[in-house]
Parts: structure tokens; sequence; C-alpha cells
């Protein structure tokens, strides 16, 4: 099974689904993430405003910060390997990284 680390920019916390003016596209890729792992796949979310050190240990996204700044995050590596920036992946590329099955009726995106 594969593993998905996803870097996304500084956020308000964890998730950055918190406060009054909350960005839908952050609740649905939180509940698509916690559909993922409930079904056994292995995500892993870094917030550059909580774990900068985590940025900095992974030569890609290091890298890739120097060349695009934090204006391109997220980027998503599966495995070590870039497979999107600039945007959150859909429910269904979550699972087909992931190995795990999707759920039925198709992405809310």
């Amino acid at each position: 099974m594969s593993v998905i680390r996803m870097f996304e920019p500084a956020l308000c916390c964890a998730t950055g689904v918190c406060g009054e003016d909350v960005d839908q596209e952050l609740v649905r890729v939180s509940a698509d993430i916690a559909l993922a792992r409930r079904r056994g796949g292995d995500v892993r979310r870094y917030n550059l405003a909580s774990e900068p050190l985590e940025f900095a240990s992974h030569d890609a996204v290091a890298s890739f910060l120097r060349l695009a700044g934090s204006a391109g995050l997220p980027l998503v590596l599966v495995d070590g390997t870039t497979v999107m920036t600039g945007r959150y992946p859909t429910r269904e590329q979550l699972a087909a990284w992931a190995g795990v099955p999707v759920e039925t009726g198709g992405s809310r995106r």
C-alpha cells in the first residue's frame, strides 16, 4: 500500500477547518482523507505553519518550495514521487493512490 504525504500551506490548525470563514475545499479534503484512512489508506498531512521541519526534511518538498514558494502548495507525494501540486486531490484520486475502495456515488467534486 502506498504512503500519501500532503504538504499544505500555512493553515490556522492541522486541517484548516476552523474559525468562522471555513474554506469548503478544506472541509471536502478533510472528509476524503478521513474516509481513505478509515478504509486502511496511509495518508499523512503536514501544515507549513505547525510542521516546517517536515517540509525541510524532504528534499523534493524543500526543492519545490525554493522554486514555487508556498503559493504552489498543496504538494502531494505518493511514495516520495510528486503527483499533484497547487490543488487538492479528488476522493477518487486519493482512493486510487492509497489502494482503497472509493465510496459509491462518486466524488463531491
